[in-house]
């Protein structure tokens, strides 16, 4: 039995979020992703707390499921806080994601926040000015089967690594709460193989989930569990999962990534002034804006390299029965493998030559996983025949290609998303994922 999570989203009471993040529609959007299993997000947040608490019923221990919906969809409560802090003589800036087993732990937990002058009222991602190791303190002296999950830790403002305002390991961050820190996300613009080089995550779980604002955008990246013997999953099973412990029924099968080159702080650069470098370019080049003479945005990869002490990761290759390629550490082989893939609007977007929101592209979608499959099988498991079938020989081409990584991809740098295209000018440019530039291992 599998199990797809998405377990990083946000509500309708998070700034810049869609007003249709609440709990129904993320049901209904869920079985159109193919996901079984969705964090709640923003538990902090009093009305959206009380939402949650009268349209969720507990399904398994510390898992729940909408009371008037007969949908497959289950709910782990999850919320995303953002600390802010001076430690070091420095302003920190990190965001960390922490999931409850019960209503009863959120409700200590908030009450304890509010009692140490934090508004809850303000952002469904509230702003704290507890630390890390404060907020870990407060959690597990409440509960000690909370999980505190660093978020996108490569994000330059707001996380762990971050280059802007974060620290060089998760001792630093974290303190002697450090070993209870059993994974980390990686976030848009970094993928498991850039998190491998990094020593301080060696005995981790490396967790990736869609950082949702807006329902289409679910599932863009994900962790699926595992278990052969299983069929139920609670809190429990989750965090013994995380954890890796040797009685847990339940592993993590392997993670769905976006590319990491489409993050939108995944080279350095300054976008007022249109500059974008690759790490290589910018130790040639420094990290002074040519045009302005201000400080370039560090992106992700050049902090990856920064902090990296595992040289000689070597990513191998091996496909499925369908095409779609998976990665693996050939180091490590225990350590679970990735797919990389672009959203189906996006692939038909580009299939069909028209926008991503246009009406031609939202029909197609909504008829494609009505008689295919939910989004997430289609880009990975019907068979390319079918595809054709059913969507056009264009449409089957170019979810090929997704699985294969032949694409295009333009990298996104200073919070400028990178850009995807499956066809451009008929050029294709098969992604390198081996971060040591040596060749690529297959397994054909």
């Amino acid at each position: 039995m599998k199990i797809i999570a998405d377990l990083h989203l946000h509500s309708k009471y998070s700034r810049a979020v869609s007003q249709k993040m609440e709990p129904e529609t993320l049901g209904l959007w869920a079985q159109k992703k193919g996901i079984d299993l969705l964090g709640t997000s923003d538990w902090t947040h009093p009305l959206w707390l009380k939402e949650l608490e009268s349209l969720l019923k507990e399904k398994e221990d510390g898992v729940y499921q909408l009371k008037k919906d007969n949908s497959k969809t289950s709910f782990i409560l999850s919320t995303e806080i953002s600390s802010i802090y001076s430690q070091g003589g420095k302003t920190r800036r990190i965001h960390n994601v922490v999931m409850a087993p019960s209503f009863k732990t959120v409700n200590k937990i908030n009450k304890e926040l509010k009692s140490k002058g934090c508004n809850l009222m303000s952002d469904g991602r509230p702003i704290i000015g507890l630390s890390s190791i404060e907020l870990g303190e407060l959690v597990w002296s409440i509960d000690e089967d909370v999980l505190i999950i660093p978020a996108h830790i490569w994000t330059p403002w707001f996380s762990m690594f971050g280059s802007k305002s974060g620290f060089d390991s998760v001792e630093e961050c974290f303190g002697k709460f450090s070993d209870k820190i059993y994974g980390i996300e990686t976030g848009l613009s970094s993928d498991p193989a850039m998190n491998w080089q990094i020593k301080d995550l060696d005995k981790r779980s490396i967790l990736s989930f869609s950082d949702a604002h807006s329902p289409a955008k679910l599932g863009r990246e994900a962790t699926v569990f595992q278990s052969q013997t299983k069929k139920s999953f609670s809190f429990n099973d989750l965090t013994m999962a995380i954890k890796k412990d040797k009685k847990s029924r339940w592993k993590i099968s392997y993670t769905i990534e976006f590319h990491p080159e489409e993050g939108k702080y995944h080279y350095t650069g300054h976008r007022n002034c249109q500059v974008r470098q690759s790490p290589k370019e910018t130790k040639k080049k420094g990290t002074i804006c040519p045009v302005c003479g201000k400080p370039l945005t560090l992106g992700v990869m050049h902090r990856v390299e920064d902090l990296a002490e595992s040289k000689e990761i070597k990513v191998m290759e091996k496909e499925n029965q369908v095409g779609l390629v998976g990665y693996y550490n050939q180091k490590d082989p225990q350590r679970p493998p990735y797919v990389m893939l672009v959203p189906l609007l996006e692939v038909l977007s580009e299939s069909l030559g028209v926008g991503p929101n246009s009406k031609k592209v939202q029909t197609e979608y909504e008829r494609l996983i009505s008689v295919l499959a939910p989004e997430l099988e289609i880009l990975t498991k019907t068979s390319l025949d079918k595809i054709k079938e059913i969507a056009g020989d264009r449409v089957a081409e170019a979810i090929e290609k997704m699985r294969k990584s032949k694409i295009v991809i333009e990298p996104g740098f200073d919070g400028v998303f990178g850009t995807v295209k499956i066809w451009k000018n008929e050029k294709v440019i098969k992604l390198n994922k081996n971060l040591n530039k040596q060749e690529q291992t297959t397994l054909f």
